[in-house]
C-alpha cells in the first residue's frame, strides 16, 4: 500500500488510507475567539479587482469576514467539530462522524456568545453528512453555497473551522484535484462512508475541522472538509497538504432532502441488491465478497446471483472486500448495467449482467 490516509482508501491509481478530521479532543474549546466582521462584497462576486499581494491579502480578509460568522463549533460529550449555518431556521450542515451517536449538542458561534442548544434532525451515514437544528436561531448568518460543479483545479480555497478546539481558524490552499472517490473504515462513531466526487485540497485540515467549510474567493462554501491523509509508516501522522471535502452540491442536496422530507429518499447511489460480507482466505487475506442475502426483485436476483456466491469483480475491477465493492459501485449510477464476476459454491465461475438499483438512504 503506497501512502495512507487514516480513515479512507482512495479508489484511484494511488491507493491511500485516510482519517476523518473531526471530533477533536486534543484541546479545550476557545470561548474568546471571534470573527472581525467588516463590509463584504456581495456573495458570488470576487472581493476585489486590484492586483498584487496586498490585494490578495485584502481579498482573504473580506472573504473571512463574510463567511466565518456562518461557521459554528459543535460540541458533544465525546469531542467537538464544526458546522455550517444553512438557513435562518437554524439548520446546520456537518459530518455524520462529528455527530456520532449523539442526539443533542451545544453550538457556539464564531462571533462569540454563550453556547446554544441544538438537536439532531437526521444523519446520512452513506455520505458522512448530518443536519442539526439550533433551538434559538436568532442572529444566525446562513452561508452562501456555491456550485461545486464549476470548480477548477488550482483555484484558491480557504478551510474554516475549529481545529483542536481553536474556534474560528482559517487555513488556505488550492483545489488540488477533483472527482476523487474516498472511503472511511467503519469505527466507533464513524459511519464508514464512501464519498464520491470528493474535492482534494492542499488547505490544512486538522481534527475539529470536520463539518466546517471549504470556501472560494467569491464568499461561497464549495465543500465540507471531512478527511485528511495520514501515513501509517510514520505512525499514522498526518500528511501535509492532502485533505478531502464533500462537494457543496452533494451537501446541499442531502440537506434539502433531510429538511423537507425528514430523511434522504434519493441517494443517487447504485446498488446490486445483495447483503454481503468479506471472505477471508487461509492466509488471512481478503479474497472476495460473499453474498449473504439477495433482495427479492433486485437486479442481482434477476441476474441469477444466489446466496453463497462470491463476488470477485465488477466491470473487470477486482473486488477483494466490502470496501472495494462499495467504492466500485459508488462510481456507477442506478439503472446502469454492470458485469459481475462471481464464483459459485461448486467452484465454477460466471459473469452475469446486473441492472443496478438504488441504494436506500436512512
Amino acid at each position: 500500500m503506497q501512502g495512507s490516509i487514516a480513515r479512507i482508501a482512495l479508489f484511484t491509481a494511488v491507493v491511500m488510507a485516510l482519517t476523518g478530521c473531526g471530533r477533536s479532543t486534543g484541546a479545550q474549546p476557545s470561548d474568546t475567539a471571534s470573527a472581525s466582521v467588516a463590509t463584504a462584497t456581495p456573495p458570488g462576486t470576487p472581493a476585489t479587482t486590484a492586483t498584487g499581494p496586498e490585494a490578495l491579502e485584502a481579498t482573504y480578509e473580506r472573504v473571512i469576514a463574510r463567511v466565518l460568522p456562518s461557521i459554528v463549533q459543535i460540541t458533544t460529550r465525546n469531542g467537538l467539530g464544526s458546522g455550517v449555518v444553512y438557513d435562518r431556521s437554524g439548520h446546520i450542515i456537518t459530518n455524520a462522524h462529528v455527530i456520532g451517536q449523539a442526539k443533542s449538542f451545544e453550538v457556539t458561534l464564531a462571533t462569540g456568545g454563550p453556547p446554544r442548544k441544538a438537536r439532531l434532525v437526521q444523519t446520512f451515514n452513506l455520505g458522512d453528512l448530518a443536519v442539526i437544528k439550533v433551538d434559538d436561531p436568532s442572529g444566525l448568518r446562513p452561508a452562501t453555497f456555491g456550485d461545486s460543479g464549476k470548480l477548477r483545479v488550482g483555484q484558491i480555497v480557504l478551510a474554516m473551522g475549529n481545529p483542536l478546539g481553536l474556534s474560528g481558524s482559517v487555513t488556505n490552499g488550492i483545489v488540488s484535484a477533483l472527482g476523487r472517490t474516498v472511503s472511511e473504515p467503519q469505527e466507533t462513531g464513524a459511519p464508514g462512508a464512501t464519498i464520491t466526487g470528493a474535492i482534494q485540497t492542499s488547505a490544512a485540515i486538522n481534527p475539529g475541522n470536520s463539518g466546517g467549510a471549504l470556501v472560494n474567493l467569491s464568499n461561497e462554501v464549495i465543500g465540507i472538509p471531512t478527511l485528511t491523509a495520514v501515513n501509517p509508516e510514520l505512525g499514522g501522522s498526518a500528511v501535509p497538504g492532502i485533505g478531502f471535502a464533500i462537494p457543496s452540491n452533494t451537501a446541499t442536496d442531502v440537506a434539502n432532502q433531510i429538511i423537507t422530507k425528514g430523511r434522504v429518499t434519493n441517494t443517487h447511489r447504485a446498488a446490486l441488491g445483495v447483503t454481503v460480507q468479506t471472505v477471508i482466505g487461509m492466509d488471512g487475506q481478503a479474497m472476495g465478497v460473499s453474498v449473504v442475502r439477495v433482495s427479492p426483485g433486485s437486479g442481482a436476483a434477476a441476474a441469477g446471483i444466489r446466496r453463497g456466491d462470491v463476488i470477485v469483480s465488477i466491470n473487470g475491477t477486482a473486488v477483494q472486500d466490502t470496501q472495494d465493492l462499495a467504492e466500485v459501485l459508488s462510481t456507477l449510477r442506478p439503472g446502469a448495467r454492470a458485469k459481475v464476476g462471481i464464483e459459485r459454491t461448486d467452484g465454477s465461475t460466471a459473469t452475469v449482467t446486473v441492472t443496478l438499483g438504488e441504494l436506500p438512504g436512512n
